[in-house]
């Protein structure tokens, strides 16, 4: 599944000594941009937080995610964690777009059979 959103926060890291080895997790919140918008904390696991970090509050993302519940106690709790995130930067408005040079016709010598109109047919 995929989702996306607006980040609006990033929670703190946090790291633990598993059965496994070390383990690392960060969870951030975004909302999505719908009629009624929602908040969504996913989770990051491993490596994975790295991606997290080039991505600024307020910008837009892309994750793709995967949802899961479990039973503890007579209790179900879910958990949304993304295996891949992606900022969805924005192109360049006209005003930041950079200004094309002029264009010169004297870069560019005739092509052989080009007639008096420039055109090669």
């Amino acid at each position: 599944m995929e989702i996306q959103g607006k980040l609006i926060k990033k929670l703190d890291l946090l790291t633990g000594q598993g059965k496994n080895g070390t383990w690392i997790k960060q969870e951030f919140i975004i909302e999505t941009q719908e009629q009624f918008p929602r908040k969504v904390c996913i989770s990051l696991w491993g490596d994975k937080v790295r991606g997290l970090e080039a991505i600024p509050v307020g910008n837009q993302l892309k994750a793709s995610i995967n949802i899961e519940s479990r039973e503890y106690n007579g209790r179900w709790y879910t958990d949304v964690r993304a295996w891949r995130i992606e900022s969805m930067s924005k192109s360049a408005t006209p005003d930041q777009a950079p200004e094309l040079p002029p264009f010169n016709d004297n870069l560019y010598p005739p092509m052989e059979g080009e007639g008096d109109d420039g055109l090669p047919f």
